[in-house]
């Protein structure tokens, strides 16, 4: 109740933010305790596209934003807080809690435990994260494989060589998930509902089938494009098209 309570009142203070943008964020801030929320969004938006992003921006947007009861515009800034920040935890807090709100309830369609353990534990961390964690255990595999090939005691030499060898597969191992994670800030493969009605066709194409349709706030992943629509697919593997002004990438 009180992180509801939070949620509803209250914004965060960015301590951390260059001197410049500082006037303007406190500017946004009181416009929101104001209640001119369509100013303070207004504000927000200018910092992010003139001043640079930073999660605690995105996250005081989507609370404006929601505020507003544009709940497809608080979920995508609540994700893309977390695209930069994965441990960020009134942003999860508060995307949960949007999420109550959208009108679609999507199964999860049975994904392979392994599968699902890789993609859940790649997004606790940002790629830069990995990377360095991938370093810093490198480093022991090294003193670890000096050990073996210096090593005088035939036990230390057996041991270092193990723990090189496991050491080295899970300094690989976040190297990759460090990669991963770079795909995916890049390639942007995910996207919001924006509208409040959106009808998915079997092909690109208006004139198309009609397949099912989507509610705003809804969250996709993008398989492909062709001219003005994308390819989507659902956590339940329903796949099929949208035009790309109806959703926004994360």
């Amino acid at each position: 109740m009180l992180r509801k309570l939070i949620f509803l009142t209250s914004m965060l203070s960015l301590t951390l933010f260059v001197s410049a943008g500082l006037t303007n964020f406190d500017e946004a801030n009181k416009l929101y305790s104001e209640k001119k929320y369509e100013d303070a969004a207004e504000k927000y938006e200018s910092i992010l596209k003139d001043e640079g992003v930073a999660p605690e921006i995105y996250y005081n947007l989507g609370n404006t934003y929601f505020k507003m009861n544009e709940l497809g515009k608080a979920i995508l800034n609540y994700e893309r807080a977390l695209r930069i920040a994965p441990a960020y935890e009134d942003a999860k807090f508060n995307l949960e809690f949007a999420n109550q709100k959208v009108t679609d309830r999507i199964e999860t369609s049975e994904v392979f435990f392994l599968k699902k353990w890789v993609r859940i534990t790649m997004k606790a961390l940002t790629t830069n994260n990995w990377f360095y964690l991938s370093a810093f255990i490198f480093i022991f595999a090294l003193i670890s494989a000096l050990l073996f090939v210096f090593g005088r005691n035939k036990s230390v030499r057996k041991i270092s060589f193990y723990i090189s060898f496991v050491l080295i597969i899970v300094s690989v191992t976040f190297g990759v998930f460090s990669g991963m994670r770079k795909n995916q800030m890049i390639e942007h493969q995910e996207a919001i509902v924006m509208d409040g009605v959106v009808i998915i066709k079997g092909s690109p194409d208006k004139s198309g089938t009609d397949l099912f349709q989507l509610h705003e706030g809804t969250k996709v992943s993008i398989l492909s494009t062709l001219g003005d629509w994308f390819e989507i697919k659902l956590i339940n593997g329903s796949v099929g098209w949208v035009e790309m002004k109806k959703i926004e990438k994360i």
